[in-house]
């Protein structure tokens, strides 16, 4: 199964617009989210994803139950530790800060983290996928990430959000595939 994951977006909406793009364009089954959307006005360019996104909240929201009530129409955010069982039986915890995970007391295969805006994959003392994509944002380090999973084989790709590309070469370029 093919998986979007992306966090700390801190309403950067040509970030997300392109994110939603580009998991749009590699065909995501579902997608991930590990917090800090930020505001309400940051959720109409997710609602253009061609799959579910399962999501848990970072500590930067400004409004929860506004984020929580938007992102119905395409799938479901919650507070952290938010666990979800994927389509293909893969037990998914999303988390915003991987101190979150201490002390969690149910079974997972894969932990999506973000909060440091820094990209890893790394596997914990019991063997389970541990996987931050970095910031979708930029604002931090100016090397926006988004990263794709695919559980099967639980191989991680990292790819960098191109912010050089204006989105209205963006938007012709996706016309164009279509």
């Amino acid at each position: 199964m093919r998986v979007g994951i992306f966090s700390d977006t801190h309403d950067h909406l040509d970030n997300i617009r392109r994110l939603v793009d580009m998991f749009n364009d590699r065909e995501c089954e579902c997608v991930l989210f590990a917090g800090d959307l930020v505001s309400t006005f940051a959720i109409p360019p997710l609602r253009k994803l061609r799959c579910p996104l399962y999501g848990c909240h970072g500590d930067n929201e400004g409004n929860k139950v506004g984020i929580r009530g938007g992102l119905r129409v395409i799938g479901e955010i919650q507070d952290a530790p938010a666990a979800y069982s994927l389509a293909d039986g893969t037990r998914i915890v999303i988390v915003h800060m991987e101190r979150q995970l201490n002390g969690y007391p149910d079974v997972f295969n894969i932990a999506i983290f973000g909060h440091t805006h820094r990209p890893r994959v790394k596997r914990d003392q019991q063997g389970r996928l541990m996987i931050n994509p970095g910031e979708a944002s930029g604002w931090t380090y100016g090397q926006p990430t988004v990263a794709i999973l695919e559980t099967t084989t639980q191989q991680v790709e990292f790819l960098p959000i191109d912010m050089t590309t204006p989105l209205s070469s963006w938007d012709e370029a996706r016309r164009e595939r279509e």
